[in-house]
């Protein structure tokens, strides 16, 4: 996950920095202070276990010919193809689409520890990781409704209505990502300073206690790629096991579809109430 600097050069970066570093050396680098307590700029998934299997791999990659723009590139490629995988018929579409989710989970992890390891920030960098987020989590979901629909399961006809809803739920996805950069776009037009997190807190005291009560339920997650996918198969297991068809996904999309609407309007509400624009 890059962060703004200088423009990429291409190739490897000489630098005082071992060639081979050990696990220790990259780490300190490469995981600065701070970095897996981001709020909103770590993924929970990236502070349980991805962090520390991708670190393990991409050390081995410090002197590679692969810039870290590249490996963004082939994450958004490994998020895309989340929504096709999950048109394979049956258990494996569903374990093929999480499978893919993960390696973009992997790789999101490895370009920003490139980047800081061989000094190759960018703000390149930064766009190109924004777009393989809104891509992948769109297509995970877009990819979901058509499966519901029947598309490549071999259940008969399609039914081109639970499509839609998967679609919405990526639209939906999209807003809520935008509404959050939106704001970055926003107070640099204005000529405002970046914001910190403790911006993002309602400030009337009842929209506040709302936003408290949707965290902890965690709804808002199923909307996220990586969830929804490991949600996938479960509920794909579970319509194996009573019958084969889809019944149980086409109450999932139908859920998700719905939360993913409360939340667009939701997620808008708390940042027109809260000290991000101002």
């Amino acid at each position: 996950m890059p962060t703004p600097t200088t423009s990429q050069p291409s190739g490897p970066v000489q630098n005082s920095r071992p060639r081979k570093p050990t696990l220790a050396e990259y780490r300190a680098v490469a995981h600065p202070p701070g970095l897996k307590e981001r709020r909103s700029g770590e993924h929970w998934a990236g502070r349980l276990y991805m962090r520390d299997v991708s670190s393990r791999i991409s050390r081995h990659l410090v002197n590679g010919r692969l810039t870290p723009n590249h490996y963004t590139w082939i994450m958004t490629v490994a998020g895309l193809l989340s929504g096709p995988a999950l048109l394979v018929p049956g258990i494996a579409g569903a374990v093929l689409g999480a499978v893919m989710m993960q390696l973009y989970l992997l790789l999101d992890c490895m370009d920003g520890e490139l980047a800081r390891w061989r000094n190759q920030k960018s703000v390149v960098g930064v766009y190109l990781d924004r777009v393989g987020a809104y891509l992948a989590d769109a297509s995970l979901l877009a990819g979901f409704g058509l499966r519901c629909a029947g598309v490549g399961q071999g259940h008969g006809a399609t039914e081109p209505w639970w499509a839609v809803l998967g679609v919405g739920a990526a639209l939906c996805a999209i807003l809520i990502k935008s509404e959050t950069d939106l704001v970055h776009v926003a107070r640099a037009a204005a000529g405002m300073p970046v914001i910190g997190e403790s911006a993002s807190v309602p400030r009337s005291g009842g929209v506040a206690l709302a936003r408290r009560l949707a965290s902890g339920l965690q709804f808002h997650r199923l909307i996220g790629g990586i969830e929804a996918s490991l949600v996938i198969v479960v509920v794909a297991v579970v319509d194996l096991f009573v019958g084969g068809g889809l019944t149980v996904q086409r109450v999932l999309v139908v859920v998700v579809c719905a939360i993913a609407v409360l939340q667009t309007a939701l997620h808008l509400a708390s940042i027109m109430f809260s000290s991000r624009l101002r």
